[in-house]
């Protein structure tokens, strides 16, 4: 008894996005690399502060950097953990860019009621000390 020829390949893989777009083959590595320099920029310092958020290796960085190769997973995850670039691309990539929105208003809210409070604080009276006034009104992206 043998086995029937047919059926035991692999398909071509089809590298298609939503909407019958082609993906390029190092398109994911590109993403991360567009998303690690609008967060970072291109100085040398960028590569050694991602070394340090992921542990790995300084020229491994510099490699995502050029977008020559992409994160493993658990790289991955150290990236979005520290910066809401990664995070949003990895998000756009999956298709739940929703998930930022809803990330990006919780922030501001936070942000809005952070000011509210430094400014109630202002017009109780309560600014001898300007110090405890700029602690309140941190910068965010």
């Amino acid at each position: 008894m043998s086995f029937p020829k047919k059926g035991n390949f692999f398909p071509s893989e089809s590298r298609y996005a939503g909407g019958g777009q082609h993906l390029a083959d190092n398109w994911f590595a590109d993403e991360i690399a567009s998303a690690l320099k609008r967060s970072l920029g291109n100085a040398r310092a960028g590569a050694k502060v991602v070394a340090s958020w992921t542990g790995a290796n300084e020229k491994t960085v510099k490699n995502w950097f050029a977008g020559r190769y992409g994160p493993s997973g658990e790289h991955l995850v150290a990236l979005a953990r520290h910066s809401d670039e990664v995070l949003g691309i990895f998000l756009a990539m999956a298709g739940r860019e929703g998930l930022m929105v809803g990330m990006k208003l919780a922030a501001a809210e936070q942000a809005i009621e952070e000011l509210l409070a430094a400014v109630r604080r202002l017009s109780a009276g309560d600014y001898t000390d300007p110090s405890h006034v700029a602690t309140d009104l941190t910068v965010r992206k």
